[in-house]
């Protein structure tokens, strides 16, 4: 199902994003070495509640994973780098961390998430991998326009990831969000441009590039969740819920410039 957002669902979506933009920044905040992934977990639900809104998550069971998935947040570190199922694990200085998170405030949903190294001590490629997924991103915000095509977005995304020299999967990639967190259309970290749905005012779209650096093969862990690298190479991803207007994209999973964080 492809929606359109009222006007009014549009305000409503922008609380929304507004809200998961705040929790991932507050948690990218406070996470560091000697964080463990469930506290994370622990800090979402407070966030979330807190907020009154709900998870996207707890109870999401989709053909692809096992059973609900039961937490608040992805937390996917180093070599896991999509579903990220929260653990028993303790954050060292220089691993690379993703947090994925999606809630439901006032009947509308947003999707976001964020890659960064933990402590002072990232190495070069972890942060060109890093800042590539981020350039991916904004290359696809920038292509997310009145009339174009998702083969359009898609294009945007795999040019900027291609030339960074790494391989794209296409088994996992953005979406449409609206009422409920995943809707048609797909939208592919590489495509071909002209092609595909024709973007209207009043959808949203989750963008998400996420690579690996030096395969294209995921592996999925024991947990039914957690998707890794092949190889057991590092990884990143980044992604935004963006709003399709007349005026141009939106973006709604942006922290508010100089906004306090939130207090799990």
């Amino acid at each position: 199902m492809v929606e359109i957002l009222t006007p009014e669902q549009l305000d409503r979506a922008r609380g929304a994003g507004r809200l998961v933009g705040e929790i991932l920044a507050t948690v990218r905040q406070r996470a560091g070495a000697g964080t463990n992934l469930l506290e994370i977990d622990r800090w979402t639900e407070e966030m979330i509640r807190g907020a009154g809104a709900e998870s996207c998550y707890v109870d999401y069971a989709p053909s692809f994973g096992s059973g609900p998935f039961g937490h608040y947040i992805c937390t996917s570190v180093n070599d896991a780098v999509l579903h990220g199922l929260p653990h028993d694990e303790v954050l060292v200085d220089g691993d690379l961390v993703s947090l994925d998170l999606a809630v439901l405030l006032d009947g509308v949903a947003a999707d976001a998430a964020v890659s960064f190294v933990v402590g002072g001590s990232a190495q070069p490629e972890d942060e060109r991998m890093i800042a590539t997924t981020e350039r991916a991103l904004a290359a696809a915000v920038a292509a997310a326009t009145v009339g174009a095509r998702t083969g359009d977005v898609s294009h945007a995304i795999g040019t900027v990831l291609t030339e960074a020299g790494y391989a794209v999967n296409l088994e996992f990639g953005g979406h449409g969000i609206g009422t409920t967190m995943h809707q048609d259309p797909h939208v592919a970290n590489a495509g071909r441009p002209g092609r595909g749905y024709r973007l209207r005012p009043g959808m949203l779209l989750a963008l998400e590039p996420w690579v690996m650096a030096d395969t294209d093969r995921l592996v999925t862990d024991p947990d039914g969740w957690t998707l890794r690298s092949a190889t057991g190479c590092r990884t990143a991803h980044s992604e935004h819920t963006v709003a399709i207007t007349e005026d141009g994209p939106e973006i709604l999973t942006s922290a508010g410039a100089g906004s306090a964080p939130l207090e799990p």
